[in-house]
């Protein structure tokens, strides 16, 4: 009998798509002919999404906006410098554009409860594709072709974005659900390690998962800096288990037995944790450091502050984190650290070598980023004058500006005419701690290539820029595992259950006794099951077989 809680939370689904339905279909079912909100018929017409080519009527769109709660003083989310320049350039052409601010941390909660009770801005974005492309399906959102797809239609975002991108974003039947964000890089994370205690025990940088061991060993043990309060290790990757960087990324990689099979690695994607045997290892490795007194008995309390805290009271020898999580300009840890030690060194290293065929990999982004899609209860002309401003977002006006600033307050251009920072610290108060988030189709950068992007990051931080390259280089070592963006038509229903399963059922593997491992992962992988993840396997290894033919490679 499956569990009542998975079936209560599914009754809840159901409850959630028959309100959605009911709320913003009213006819609507995905079809090009559509019903807008003043009950007109939406005509197949060339529509004008070319910023500067058509004058709008003052129309007014609104844009969902991630809020992290860290504007500077004399700032808010949605009164700033930023968004006044942003409604200067759109006022040109006739749009207003309000921005919605919604908790980072809470975008999917939120999302789902704006979309059901109609009230989702214009623009709304995510990084959970299945939940956009089940919004499709339900014919709770626009199909965005008939506004980007013709001929002079869409030219910047188009020209910026490129058609792989933009694919991304469309379904097997061909309809584009929404716009992807376009990552200048596919580096998602790293591994970061204490230098200084590593020279000071005389070790060479970890290699593989034993010598990582044998490492955290020492730290632990020796106490490197001789602290009278405790010293540890601990692993990013398990701040919170029901979140997928747990099981996708690149200390995991060290153990997948998947990597040279593409067609069961892309099945297995956002799955591993069931699909890839490798993935078993991962976490009985996890379990062999928590044993040993290598982590923090109780690091399922772990916040990203307290995380934070320790790293720059010098009290934690590694972990993983996103790629320039050591020198963020906004953050910069090593420069704190370095204030209170200021022989210490917190830096990335490249992924290990997996211990099953001795290969070293690394798990990296899908080449799409956030992707932004538009609810039903926009009318046609609010969806043209939402991909008029997409458009000028991937324009120099746009997002270059948004993201690097203006040049001789911001910037100067070296020899290579790119942007090279004046002053960091002032662009971090001005401009960094929102640019990346109002240039929704950029995923924190404007730039042609991922070495462009690579250098012109660098540049933002001054005094750290050999860090900031070398992260990069780590993080994209040894043979990339890229994912892709194909979602499972159940996958969305499925999600919220399996995430309570890994959230609850990692954290037991993980704190049990060694013995019992292999019985808790063996239940683990039970519950996954009466949470439906077979039939996610089952529609994932219909799609692939498709496109990779029945063998096994």
């Amino acid at each position: 009998m499956k569990n009542r809680r998975y079936e209560k939370k599914r009754a809840m689904s159901v409850v959630l798509a028959a309100v959605l339905a009911a709320g913003l279909l009213a006819g609507c079912g995905g079809n090009k002919s559509e019903t807008n909100k003043a009950g007109e018929q939406a005509k197949d017409a060339e529509y004008v999404t070319t910023y500067g080519e058509k004058m709008f009527d003052n129309v007014t769109i609104t844009v969902e906006l991630f809020d992290r709660s860290n504007a500077p003083d004399g700032n808010t989310l949605t009164d700033n410098r930023w968004v006044e320049y942003v409604n200067q350039e759109m006022n040109k052409v006739g749009i207003n554009v309000e921005f919605v601010g919604v908790p980072r941390a809470d975008e999917v909660t939120k999302m789902q409860t704006m979309m059901s009770s109609g009230t989702a801005p214009d623009i709304v974005t995510t990084y959970t594709y299945a939940y956009a492309e089940d919004y499709w399906n339900q014919g709770g959102i626009w199909d965005l072709s008939d506004f980007i797809e013709g001929e002079g239609q869409a030219k910047n975002l188009k020209a910026y974005l490129g058609q792989d991108v933009l694919n991304v974003g469309k379904n097997a039947d061909n309809n584009l659900y929404g716009i992807v964000a376009k990552r200048p890089t596919l580096a998602a994370s790293n591994l970061f390690i204490r230098q200084d205690w590593l020279d000071k025990l005389g070790l060479e940088v970890p290699e593989t998962p034993d010598e990582l061991f044998e490492v955290l060993t020492r730290f632990v043990n020796d106490n490197p800096d001789q602290r009278k309060d405790v010293v540890g290790a601990s692993f990013w990757t398990l701040f919170n288990p029901s979140n997928s960087v747990c099981y996708r990324n690149t200390m995991s990689a060290a153990f997948t037995k998947l990597g040279q099979n593409e067609k069961k690695r892309l099945i297995a994607n956002g799955i591993e944790y069931y699909y890839d045997e490798g993935i078993r290892d991962y976490f009985r490795f996890i379990n062999k450091c928590y044993d040993a007194g290598l982590m923090d008995k109780e690091y399922y309390t772990e916040t990203k502050d307290s995380l934070t805290s320790d790293i720059v009271n010098g009290a934690l020898g590694f972990c993983e984190y996103d790629i320039s999580y050591n020198v963020r300009v906004t953050n910069n840890l090593v420069k704190t650290l370095k204030e209170n030690n200021k022989d210490a060194e917190f830096v990335s290293i490249p992924s290990l070598k997996n211990i099953n065929d001795g290969k070293q990999y690394s798990a990296t982004y899908s080449p799409g980023g956030l992707i932004a899609f538009c609810p039903k209860t926009a009318d046609a002309e609010t969806v043209e004058a939402c991909m008029t401003y997409l458009d000028w977002l991937c324009s120099k006006e746009g997002g270059y500006v948004i993201i690097n600033g203006f040049e001789d307050e911001h910037y100067t251009l070296d020899s290579n005419g790119l942007p090279k920072v004046i002053d960091s610290e002032y662009n971090a108060k001005d401009k960094d701690w929102l640019c990346n988030d109002l240039f929704i189709l950029g995923n924190s950068a404007y730039a042609s290539t991922s070495d462009e992007f690579h250098e012109t990051t660098a540049s933002k931080n001054v005094g750290y820029e050999n860090y900031v390259l070398n992260n990069y280089k780590n993080s994209l070592s040894g043979e990339l595992l890229v994912p892709d963006s194909y979602s499972a038509p159940s996958e969305s229903e499925r999600k919220t259950d399996l995430d309570l399963v890994c959230s609850e059922w990692l954290v037991k593997c993980i704190t049990c006794a060694p013995e019992e491992f292999d019985g808790m992962y063996d239940t683990f992988k039970k519950e996954c099951e009466n949470a439906g993840i077979e039939k996610i396997v089952e529609e994932r290894t219909e799609h692939y077989n498709k496109i990779y033919g029945d063998s096994q490679s």
